[in-house]
């Protein structure tokens, strides 16, 4: 039964997010619980693409991200797809009436990771836009299911958390991204000699990009307030313990929350959100 498939793709989705992303997981779970699957889908897609471009070294990721975008295009086209996690993230993209564009955006994003080494502030804000503010839209989208008015009202908030999200990323992976991949994404700033003045101006832009996510996140509707909050709440500790250390040691090791952490951090997030107290 077409049912049974269905349900086999929600659950790859899921295990996918679950497998790459604890932080992003238990936000999920916080989500009301028809949100779920349709965010893992999301997840699961992005997660797939990114793992093309950053893991797979022996093997041709120009043929593979190019093949991943025919297929979910196809998938899109045709409701269905053999591969679990383009047809479950088809069905957000039919259900929730995504636009090909944002999907379009992603992928061309994904595809500057095979051509790019350095980015100028153009292709910086190119890259932000197809690699997390298109996908902070794709969740908005599924947030606010069908009221259009509600969508475009909370668009830039979405697009700010997805910015601020990926360039907390950035810093948390600069060693790696620099040392093994290759890459600057941050422009005019020269790794081999980062400085903590370079670091702290890199800083204040997300530190903007946090505050007005907060707006927005306050006007989301109740069924998943809490769940994004939460995520927000783990990028912010994150992005708290970079802003406490060097230049020189985020060149050197890379800055994480601990398990232990995390579920802190959930514990008193539900208690601000219960006292509405965000």
């Amino acid at each position: 039964m077409k049912e049974t498939f269905d349900k086999l793709a929600a659950e790859c989705s899921m295990l996918t997010t679950k497998r790459y992303s604890t932080s992003f997981s238990l936000g999920i779970y916080f989500l009301n619980k028809k949100l779920r699957n349709p965010i893992y889908a999301i997840y699961g897609f992005v997660r797939l693409a990114d793992e093309i471009v950053d893991s797979f070294h022996d093997y041709d990721k120009v043929f593979l991200l190019s093949k991943f975008r025919s297929d979910c295009f196809e998938a899109i086209a045709q409701g269905i797809s053999l591969n679990p996690v383009l047809h479950s993230f088809q069905r957000v993209v039919n259900d929730y009436q995504l636009t090909e564009d944002l999907v379009d955006l992603f992928l061309k994003s994904m595809e500057m990771d095979l051509e790019e080494n350095s980015y100028t502030p153009e292709k910086y804000n190119q890259y932000i836009l197809g690699s997390a503010q298109v996908v902070g839209l794709m969740c908005l989208k599924v947030f606010t299911h069908g009221d259009d008015a509600q969508y475009e009202r909370l668009k830039d908030s979405a697009m700010k958390l997805g910015s601020a999200f990926q360039k907390v990323n950035f810093l948390r992976d600069v060693n790696a991204d620099y040392y093994t991949l290759s890459r600057t994404y941050f422009p005019d700033v020269d790794l081999s000699k980062f400085s903590n003045e370079e670091k702290r101006r890199i800083e204040a832009d997300i530190e903007g990009e946090f505050k007005a996510a907060l707006t927005g996140i306050k006007q989301l509707p109740v069924s998943s307030r809490s769940g994004v909050y939460l995520a927000y709440i783990y990028y912010k500790e994150l992005f708290n313990k970079i802003k406490n250390v060097t230049a020189e040691k985020v060149m050197s090791q890379r800055i994480r929350i601990s398990n232990s952490q995390k579920f802190g951090l959930m514990f008193d997030s539900m208690i601000r959100f219960k006292m509405n107290a965000l």
